[in-house]
């Protein structure tokens, strides 16, 4: 589970309800005729626009906004450095139990594949083709959420000339001014708000999500490949660890250090160059 999405999630709904609140009355807010113009003229622009194929893998990966967690990829390069050391003594046939219980499908699959071929370039390509499919899936679930930000609004304005035009056919008849004039202001305020709030932040979240899923996918492949040709794992360790971002190995340095401080050992000093 995401806390900061949840949290970020709730504080932006309290922020407006809060707003509301303070200075009128939130039931003035809702309007049935607005939100069927505004969520109903979205959802359909996004049907003509996108195949149902990846129509169907929008609400799942919303929900993947709240309940995933990014990867860590220093545990991957530890698991792949460990699958190293047991395949220099048993072999690669010794990993197959140990690739069957891994809760990541990629990871096992990579296993799994290594296992079986010989070739390594043609276990790159297998798994790089594997990788794009899942880039391609993620780059159209971010597409869906960008254009719903941009067709949530248009249908507010929509909504808001709807609004204006029964309302000037309709000067004569003070008791329906009401009503037209809340479809009038009522549908830009909901366009504005699934944009703002809901499409483009989760299509924001969604693709750090899944440059770090690609991140990791890519690291199980150069480490599987690695061990393949039978590398050294402190080598494989090195070489892996060289794809992360210095912010990430500088966590990694200080969580070490202060593990070393809990056992009573002191990190050792850093040599001076002469």
């Amino acid at each position: 589970m995401d806390i900061l999405s949840i949290v970020g999630f709730i504080g932006g709904i309290g922020v407006l309800v809060f707003g509301i609140i303070s200075g009128g009355d939130i039931r003035s807010y809702w309007d049935k005729g607005s939100v069927f113009i505004t969520i109903g003229g979205t959802i359909t622009a996004l049907m003509l626009n996108f195949p149902l194929k990846s129509m169907k893998n929008v609400l799942p990966a919303m929900k993947n906004v709240f309940f995933t967690k990014k990867q860590d990829p220093i545990k991957i390069i530890n698991t792949l450095v460990e699958l190293a050391e047991q395949a220099r003594k048993g072999g690669l046939l010794s990993l197959e139990e140990k690739a069957k219980g891994f809760k990541d499908e990629f990871m096992s699959r990579a296993v799994m594949t290594v296992i079986d071929s010989h070739d390594p370039q043609s276990v790159r390509e297998m798994l790089e083709t594997e990788l794009n499919y899942v880039e391609e899936r993620h780059g159209a679930t971010h597409a869906i959420l960008e254009k719903g930000a941009s067709y949530a609004p248009a249908f507010g304005m929509i909504g808001t000339l709807i609004g204006l035009i029964n309302m000037l056919r309709t000067l004569d008849k003070p008791d329906t001014l009401g009503p037209n004039m809340s479809i009038a202001m009522i549908t830009t305020f909901y366009g504005s708000v699934l944009a703002n709030v809901i499409f483009l932040p989760m299509a924001g979240k969604l693709k750090v999500l899944s440059a770090n899923e690609l991140f990791c996918k890519q690291l199980i492949i150069e480490g599987v490949l690695a061990i393949q040709v039978g590398e050294n794992p402190r080598l494989i360790k090195e070489k892996l660890m060289g794809y992360l971002p210095q912010n990430t190995k500088n966590k990694k340095a200080g969580a070490k250090g202060a593990k070393e401080e809990k056992d009573g050992k002191a990190p050792e000093p850093k040599r001076q160059k002469a």
